[in-house]
């Protein structure tokens, strides 16, 4: 017979069986994605991946195995689903806040970040300097799991994080309503000189490569933090908590 299983070991928390995530899905329940064993996309699997899809839920096909391993060992039934631990807004709804408050946008878009610390430690920040949401991408990212809300002590409560298919394409939009894009890389102006006192999005990249080629390529300007040691980059959290205390010293 199969149980409910939810784990927090592995930094996420998971919901295994077919009748567990049949009514998870069926509740409404935020759901970061839907992993499926090979071979399992047809018989009584196909409807709730149709469902899944229908939300815009990310699905992913696994082996048996890793499915094995990520569920502890449960009857998983060959399906089971990742849960978020916060819900997603829209980007609509990060706009909308800062309308609210009066205030110039201040966004912070994360291109594949990786890393659910990482991730936490920026909402954290974010949350500190008044960031009025946070854009992440559906494929390649951290999503809003256990690790990410312990990392971000707190603040995941505060902040409105929008999940979007393509951050590129976000970016175009975010333009077309007067927002300013900058992405920070090593190859760019010095940040001190960049005025932030505008309506703005700060872009930062993967842990490793960096903000992406065609991602760079939307940006209105590329933002650099100097170095003067050895080494050429900083941590993505650290650059972008530098970098998000940047735009509120603009703004005093």
């Amino acid at each position: 017979m199969a149980t409910e299983f939810e784990t927090k070991e592995r930094g996420n928390d998971i919901i295994a069986g077919k009748n567990p995530v049949t009514e998870a899905i069926k509740s409404g329940r935020e759901i970061d994605r839907l992993l499926i064993a090979h071979g399992m996309n047809e018989g009584w699997a196909a409807p709730l991946i149709a469902k899944c899809a229908s939300r815009g839920i990310l699905i992913k096909e696994v082996s048996p195995s890793k499915l094995d391993y990520l569920t502890g060992g449960a009857n998983h039934q060959g399906i089971a689903v990742m849960i978020a631990t916060q819900k997603y807004y829209e980007v609509s709804d990060i706009l909308a806040y800062a309308e609210e408050k009066g205030e110039k946008p201040f966004i912070i878009i994360c291109d594949e970040i990786e890393d659910p610390h990482n991730l936490g430690a920026i909402i954290r920040t974010a949350e500190a300097a008044g960031v009025h949401g946070i854009i992440i991408p559906k494929r390649r990212s951290a999503s809003l799991n256990v690790t990410v809300a312990k990392s971000a002590s707190g603040a995941l409560e505060y902040m409105r994080v929008a999940r979007v298919t393509n951050i590129a394409n976000e970016i175009e939009k975010l333009k077309e309503q007067g927002i300013w894009v900058f992405g920070a890389d090593m190859d760019g102006e010095d940040y001190g000189r960049t005025d932030f006192d505008i309506p703005v999005a700060i872009v930062i990249g993967n842990e490793g490569k960096g903000i992406g080629r065609l991602v760079a390529s939307k940006c209105d300007g590329i933002v650099s933090l100097p170095m003067f040691g050895k080494i050429n980059s900083l941590n993505a959290s650290v650059a972008a908590g530098i970098l998000m205390y940047a735009v509120v010293k603009s703004r005093k």
